[in-house]
């Protein structure tokens, strides 16, 4: 018997042509039809469970290099989805694949299942359908590692048919029905392995450090941690209006005033802002607290906490991107100050005391527009037209404008500027930490000054918020803390955009 060419269980499978929104109708109303003739001979299109003995991935690991037409005596009982499938007479062919990608053929023969069984297969199996198969494990004449299918069963029948394997699908279909594309496509799987293993590696990190994994309320009463606008809901029980939360800060920061020295959460942050590259209104969000440290020794922990998720995923600092380019996420990082490099950069000394109007005038002659304009909204807005785009390399800019940082403590030798970085990796933002702020009479004068910025029309500001100075006043003790997005963590691993880091993101 002539085993005809089949593809490798790795590699592509045959192309299946792009079909229309008719031709696709009419695919599905022929599945309909042999979901109900399986039911209707006493099958099941979806029975419940199957004796599955073994998995895909686990079968190719324990026959890795089987000579040509070799047979092993061992029976197994797989599932996968049906990915290619090839009918020749008495003899068919299929490719099972596993929810990692990992295939392996299966071989349906008149001479192991009957004639009634294989005319079956041919007449109810689709490209798309989970199937289950149970037979011994052999190589084909070309060497393929293969199941030689005894027993078979529809594990679940595939109504709708698989787009086109050969093809890259589009970035819309990709992100609006990414089970597709985690179907298709490796490098989605691989950032779903990845988004695992670098939380994995962050909790073990933080467990090493003695940190403790908390989590606080995403609908709050009062909004604040950041400088967002945030979406706004109602609670029907209470009767009030609610907002889902910005950051956890403020009340990761209440737990360490109660006696949790070394704190962290990850969990979703919602902002009511814009969409693009690198933002999402949802995102996933690390924040830790560290009592008796700053926003040096905070910077270090963060720089650990990378480079092992960077590891965890890749093997190495060395983290490879989607695209093949090679990144360096190894060594230590700079630490640049941000007046410092703003300075050089505009090629004029520019200070905390700096006026106003010389801010404004270098703005506008650089076309940089600052919206509710402070000393230190132009001196960001500027840092970010001159310096931002050149930083490649992870590097830890240092020492912001006081009226932008209203949780933050005030630089212990420099006036007018606080103790905060930022950590930029590739041209953006990838986490920020503290020395933060504990005097409570402190924290509200700043409090009274955004609720002014409020009153001005910044949707952003932050509120008063009295629970929080309460808590503050039982003494809170010196402290750093970081915050970091985990969308843009994998970003900086994998080198994708935001939307491919994110499994399921927010689409209109």
């Amino acid at each position: 018997m002539t085993e005809p060419a089949a593809p490798a269980a790795s590699a592509s499978p045959e192309p299946v042509a792009e079909a229309s929104a008719e031709e696709i109708a009419e695919q599905k109303a022929v599945r309909l039809e042999k979901r109900a003739r399986l039911i209707a001979e006493g099958g099941e299109a979806y029975p419940v469970s199957l004796p599955v003995t073994d998995t895909i991935p686990a079968v190719r690991e324990r026959f890795p290099d089987l000579e040509p037409d070799a047979a092993t005596g061992e029976t197994v009982g797989i599932a996968g989805r049906v990915v290619h499938s090839r009918n020749t007479g008495k003899l068919c062919f299929a490719a099972l694949q596993s929810g990692d990608g990992t295939r392996i053929q299966v071989m349906v023969s008149l001479a192991e299942v009957g004639e009634a069984s294989l005319q079956r297969w041919k007449e109810l199996v689709d490209l798309g359908d989970h199937v289950f198969v149970s037979g011994e494990v052999i190589s084909s004449r070309r060497g393929e590692l293969s199941v030689m299918v005894r027993e078979w069963a529809i594990a679940s029948k595939a109504l709708m048919p698989l787009p086109n394997l050969h093809s890259e699908l589009g970035d819309e279909t990709r992100v609006r029905q990414r089970y597709l594309d985690l179907i298709t496509r490796e490098t989605a799987r691989h950032v779903v392995r990845a988004r695992a293993a670098a939380n994995a590696s962050l909790r073990a990190t933080f467990a090493g450090a003695g940190f403790l994994e908390v989590e606080t309320p995403m609908l709050q009463t009062m909004h604040g941690g950041a400088s967002a606008r945030p979406f706004v809901t109602e609670s029907n029980a209470f009767d009030t209006e609610l907002y889902l939360r910005i950051a956890p800060e403020l009340f990761l920061k209440r737990a360490v005033v109660g006696g949790i020295d070394r704190i962290f959460e990850i969990n979703r942050n919602f902002r009511n802002e814009g969409a693009d590259s690198t933002h999402s209104p949802e995102f996933a969000m690390l924040e830790a607290y560290e009592a008796y440290g700053d926003y040096t020794s905070i910077a270090d922990l963060t720089q650990e906490l990378i480079q092992n998720a960077a590891a965890a995923v890749s093997g190495s600092h060395v983290v490879t991107w989607a695209d093949g380019t090679e990144f360096d996420l190894g060594g230590d990082w700079d630490r640049i100050d941000m007046y410092g490099s703003l300075s050089e950069a505009a090629g004029r000394e520019i200070t905390p005391e700096t006026p106003i109007g010389e801010l404004a005038a270098l703005a506008e002659a650089n076309g940089v527009e600052v919206k509710l304009a402070t000393h230190g909204k132009y001196v960001e807005e500027l840092w970010e037209h001159f310096v931002k785009g050149g930083l490649e390399r992870p590097t830890f800019v240092m020492d912001f404008p006081v009226d932008t940082s209203p949780l933050v403590r005030d630089h212990r030798s420099r006036p007018g500027v606080v103790e905060k970085w930022d950590l930029y990796v590739r041209g953006f933002e990838l986490a920020t930490g503290y020395s933060e702020l504990v005097d409570p009479v402190i924290q509200r004068e700043r409090f009274v000054e955004q609720a002014k910025l409020g009153a001005r029309g910044d949707v952003e500001a932050m509120r008063l918020d009295e629970e929080f100075l309460r808590a503050m006043e039982h003494g809170m003790p010196p402290m750093g803390g970081m915050g970091m997005g985990i969308d843009r963590l994998l970003m900086a691993i994998t080198g994708l955009g935001i939307r491919e880091t994110i499994l399921f993101p927010l689409v209109k």
